[in-house]
Order: C-alpha cells, then sequence, then structure tokens
C-alpha cells in the first residue's frame, strides 16, 4: 500500500509539472556559463526538473549506501560482540525460531 501511495503522489506531481510545462510554450532567452541562448521555456521547465530529480535521487543513493555500510559494520560489531559474551548471533536466533514454527506446525497436524 505504501508504495501505491509514492507511486499516485508522483503522479500526480508529474501530471501538474507538465501542465504547468505545457501552459508555458513562449521562447525565453537562458544565459550558459559560456553564453546565451533562446529556449522554449517548457524545454526550460522540464529541463531543470529533471535535473532537480537526478541530483536527489543522486544525493539519496549515496546516503542509502553509507546507510547499508553502517548497517553492515554494526552486524559485524553485533557478531563479534556476540562471539565474546557466548550469546547466539541474530542469525542463529532467527533459525532456531523457524526450526520451532516448523515443529510446532508439524506437531500440530499430527
Amino acid at each position: 500500500m505504501k508504495g501505491q501511495t509514492y507511486f499516485i503522489f508522483a503522479l500526480i506531481i508529474a501530471i501538474l509539472i507538465a501542465i504547468f510545462a505545457v501552459i508555458n510554450v513562449g521562447s525565453v532567452q537562458v544565459n550558459y556559463l559560456f553564453g546565451t541562448g533562446e529556449a522554449p521555456l517548457i524545454l526550460v521547465i522540464l529541463g531543470s526538473v529533471l535535473m532537480g530529480g537526478l541530483i536527489t535521487a543522486s544525493v539519496g543513493a549515496v546516503r542509502f549506501y553509507q546507510l547499508k555500510r553502517e548497517n553492515k559494520s554494526l552486524r559485524s560489531q553485533t557478531n563479534s560482540h556476540a562471539e565474546k559474551t557466548n550469546t547466539p548471533k541474530r542469525s542463529d536466533v532467527k533459525k532456531q525460531k523457524i526450526n520451532s514454527l516448523d515443529e510446532d506446525k508439524e506437531s500440530s497436524t499430527k
């Protein structure tokens, strides 16, 4: 459901941007770093939205990989701490829970 909400929200925003861009079809002067030029306003708007989306996605991807690396580091710290204190690792606890659930299912079907 959460994915559908984001998709619908993104679709509404995209439609609003497209309507705004289509309404503004006039030609404008664009000042580049190396000169000036004329371009339709619709291309300037859509190009700006595209660049903003790419920059946002890039920053999000960098943050995602930072968090992924931090998560991996914390998992290894947890596992090393578990070995030092003779406590079961998280993955071992999950396996035990799965095995006990399987045993419960087998005993209930008999």
